[in-house]
């Protein structure tokens, strides 16, 4: 179905707005005011790391989650008021972990100690989640820094904005259109769902109501995959949660597209990068190369960083709490 030409101009204006303040980024903003800044953040992640496994994909979503929504500017971490709904609270971002918030929080209090209202927390989530990629086994690369804390934080902003499983190829592309970001940069930020885990509501659809009678399970799913997930699945509900690469767990690396190949792709929206043919070549490309997977994705997250940047002239400021408003 043709899109109406304001549908077009929409994604424009939004892609456009994506890039305010992206000339104020740097990867040495803070070298004069807090030069150790990214030392302190990591060793805040590593130590949450070790603790718990679950800050990996956790800390690494929370940042997606804020990107998508009002731009990188740490809105998804302000706690809801009695007057004020906020973006963790919207329905999209109820399963976003405790772990990512907890990590950035005690990050942000490691710099504040450092370095007293310096680092904003959209800086601080940002390099938390490049310090969670990287140590847990994916690629390293410099951070852009220098944004500001939004001042605005609302749920009802959240709808429509984050991908969904159950998106066609289409939307899913409009929507990282919509930010800035390429159908290649979709696949490779795909990739992140080889850490973290899912609830079994996320996917349960295509093992037991597909197309019933006739057809209950996804004829996408590996068999034995499909059976291993009933099994997880079937006795606790909906909230139970699942692995997202049950090969290698712990590690952010490509093979997230090896079991796309072999059809063991957790959610629809996974499995469906590589049943399409407009998505399969990088699948297939990305599945044989560590180190081309590696590039696509670090680039990837460098551009995802810029989305919606928030730099003076009285767009955002620098939060003393990431949970709180000044």
């Amino acid at each position: 179905m043709a899109r109406p030409s304001w549908w077009w101009m929409a994604l424009l204006v939004a892609a456009a707005v994506a890039q305010l303040g992206v000339a104020d980024l740097k990867p040495d903003y803070y070298a004069s005011t807090c030069p150790g800044v990214e030392s302190i953040v990591l060793g805040v992640v590593r130590d949450k790391m070790q603790a718990n496994i679950r800050t990996i994909g956790s800390t690494i979503r929370l940042f997606f989650h804020d990107c998508f929504v009002e731009g990188c500017d740490g809105s998804v971490l302000i706690r809801s008021t009695p007057g004020n709904p906020a973006e963790r609270d919207a329905s999209d971002n109820l399963s976003l972990a405790f772990e990512g918030f907890d990590t950035v929080t005690s990050a942000k209090a490691a710099v504040e100690a450092a370095c007293p209202d310096v680092v904003s927390c959209a800086d601080v989530l940002t390099i938390a989640a490049r310090d969670a990629i990287a140590l847990s086994g994916g690629p390293f690369f410099p951070v852009e820094l220098g944004r500001l804390d939004g001042q605005s934080s609302s749920a009802s902003n959240v709808a429509g904005k984050l991908p969904q499983p159950s998106n066609t190829l289409n939307q899913l592309i409009a929507i990282f259109r919509a930010n800035g970001l390429s159908m290649s940069d979709m696949v490779a930020l795909s990739a992140a769902h080889s850490v973290g885990l899912a609830h079994c509501s996320k996917f349960s659809d295509r093992l037991y109501r597909y197309k019933p009678p006739a057809q209950p399970t996804d004829p996408t799913l590996n068999e034995k995959y499909a059976a291993f997930l009933r099994g997880k699945c079937s006795d606790g509900g909906p909230d139970i949660l699942v692995l997202m690469d049950q090969a290698t767990p712990a590690q952010l690396d490509n093979q997230y597209y090896r079991n796309l190949q072999d059809g063991g792709g957790l959610l629809a929206s996974d499995e469906l990068l590589y049943t399409d043919n407009r998505t399969r070549p990088l699948v297939n490309s990305w599945a044989a190369s560590t180190d081309a997977f590696n590039r696509a994705f670090a680039d990837a997250v460098v551009k995802l960083g810029r989305v919606g940047v928030k730099s003076g002239g009285g767009q955002g400021n620098i939060r003393k709490q990431c949970d709180v408003f000044n």
